[in-house]
């Protein structure tokens, strides 16, 4: 019981690493691509198509980190396996 509660955090440590690992990607590249698009093109703004495309993926990302196991998480999935798990007794 107490390994599982152990694995849970780590696996909840590691993915928060893991986006704020993404954002602090997404900034420097992104800033980084701002000033390439200034200096070389600065009347044709196309750095903001990348950034838009990846802030969804951003968002997407977030999502999954910080709400996702609420409503997909550990406690839904044993709800399903006791549901399934009574469906087949019924069946047998």
């Amino acid at each position: 019981m107490e390994d599982d509660e152990y694995k849970r955090a780590r696996k909840r440590v590691e993915d928060l690493k893991g986006f704020y690992i993404h954002i602090s990607v997404f900034t420097i590249v992104n800033l980084t691509l701002f000033l390439i698009n200034l200096l070389s093109t600065p009347g044709t703004w196309w750095f903001y198509w990348i950034t838009v495309f990846w802030g969804i993926g951003i968002i997407w990302h977030a999502f999954g980190v910080f709400i996702g196991d609420r409503f997909l998480g550990k406690e839904w999935e044993e709800k399903k396996i006791k549901e399934y798990m009574e469906r087949e007794k019924r069946n047998r």
